[in-house]
């Protein structure tokens, strides 16, 4: 403990001016006794061994009393660290909780509402003599209800690969005028039932508007803003579009140039104090539930993960009853490969009837998935084979090696689509084999592609 005390300067300072006084202190009446009476030796031997024991043992009190004043004060800076650190806790576990609360809530009520209209319909029609329109009626709400389902799904595989650290970019040439206006052309219908209008703005020309990006982060975060600026606007207009902007000049000279990209609405916009909270997980704008808008609140959440993945930054500007600009920014890298790829391999009359007449099997112990598989590729197979496990379709493909395709199911019990792939392999390198699976990280497309697949599909993609 006296070695912490020195450590530390001022104490040392500290600690001298207080033997000081305490001798001083100590020997006091003598001083002032031989001011008074200079004639009288006060300072006797007597009286100087008492004063040097009394100042010694002064000394070492003092020194104790310093110690114990030291520890203590460190005690009470300890103890206020660790409060504020349990407050700050208590705060994040609050708001941790609350979050789940709203989190279970949110996907209680969106999950349940597509389900419903799916279930319900489904049900409506088994209803006899139903009208061919009243049929396309109920299919519509059920194709929009899964639909929206699946975007629920597919949010929340998002943020949780985002929240691994799973969440990889796939840097390629994308023409950015060429997104604007597919994005544009996708909108426009929605937009315009609900009585408003849609805009786009290319600055760029087309040679000058190609990009190293990725590609579908880049879809990914304008789909999901527009999509925002569509539920709550009700009136007026919508417009998006970029501008290039020139960066401040490097140390070799060179500018820093990006693109600002915009959407602009005239919704409702957003008080000031939730500017930053929308773009947290689970926040609608609405807080106050005045009006019931569908989704999870997990889209801007996205599109802010993924511009920071890309390099920029995104923010927003809003006024109340106005509407709102969301901004964000990705580099403007122009390195553009050559192109030095060969020529198409030519299609003949002899390739197009091979693909029609194709002997395909199909791996998956999913009725639905099987019936639905079967009828997707009933139109270019000459035969289709199937299998409910990865020990069956082995089999198959040593006593048919004529097979040409094989639509493989990766979760299967027993001999899963990985280990059935690999004894495949060993005996047949030719056969084409797909695996479609539900699973969604980047991870389990390269064990399928590690296993021997050719390539690896979601189902959703069929």
């Amino acid at each position: 403990m006296i070695k912490s005390i020195f450590a530390n300067k001022g104490w040392v300072f500290k600690m001298i001016i207080y033997i000081l006084l305490i001798i001083l202190i100590s020997n006091i009446s003598g001083i002032v006794d031989y001011f008074i009476h200079p004639e009288i030796p006060y300072f006797d031997e007597e009286h100087l061994i008492i004063g040097s024991v009394t100042g010694i043992f002064s000394i070492i009190l003092g020194a104790f009393i310093i110690i114990y004043v030291n520890r203590l004060q460190k005690i009470n800076i300890e103890r206020s660290k660790l409060l504020k650190e349990l407050t700050q806790a208590k705060v994040r576990a609050e708001e941790s909780d609350r979050l789940k609360s709203a989190f279970l809530a949110n996907m209680s009520h969106e999950i349940r509402t597509p389900m419903n209209g799916i279930l319900g319909f489904s049900d409506l029609l088994k209803t006899p003599n139903l009208s061919g329109d009243q049929q396309q009626k109920y299919i519509r709400v059920i194709e929009k209800s899964g639909e929206r389902m699946l975007n629920i799904i597919n949010d929340i595989v998002d943020i949780s690969k985002i929240e691994a650290g799973l969440m990889k970019m796939d840097i390629k040439e994308s023409n950015v005028n060429e997104q604007i206006e597919y994005i544009y052309t996708f909108f426009k219908p929605e937009v315009e039932a609900k009585g408003m209008q849609l805009f786009f703005k290319n600055t760029l020309p087309a040679k000058e508007a190609t990009i190293k990006t990725d590609r579908e982060k880049l879809f990914a975060i304008l789909t999901n803003l527009i999509k925002n600026t569509i539920k709550y606007s009700n009136e007026g207009s919508i417009e998006f579009g970029y501008i290039l902007k020139m960066g401040s000049e490097t140390v070799d000279q060179s500018r820093n140039t990006e693109l600002e990209f915009f959407v602009k609405d005239t919704g409702i916009g957003i008080p000031k104090d939730r500017h930053d909270a929308i773009f947290e997980r689970f926040i609608q704008v609405d807080t106050m539930d005045k009006m019931v808008r569908q989704g999870a609140g997990l889209g801007l959440s996205i599109s802010k993960a993924y511009v920071e993945i890309l390099g920029g930054k995104i923010w927003v500007e809003s006024e109340e009853g106005i509407g709102s600009t969301f901004y964000f920014t990705l580099p403007y890298t122009v390195e553009l490969k050559e192109n030095n790829s060969t020529k198409d391999n030519e299609v003949t009359d002899n390739t197009e009837d091979h693909i029609k007449n194709l002997k395909i099997l199909i791996v998956e112990d999913d009725e639905a998935s099987e019936m639905l598989l079967s009828m997707y590729v009933s139109g270019f197979s000459n035969e289709i084979i199937k299998a409910r496990t990865g020990t069956e379709a082995v089999e198959i493909c040593r006593n048919n090696p004529d097979i040409d395709l094989i639509l493989m199911d990766i979760k299967m019990p027993g001999l899963n689509g990985y280990e059935a792939t690999r004894q495949i392999r060993q005996f047949n390198q030719d056969i084409i084999i797909i695996a479609q699976t539900a699973y969604g990280l980047s991870s389990d497309r390269e064990k399928s592609l590690d296993a021997g697949c050719n390539v690896s599909t979601p189902p959703t993609a069929y």
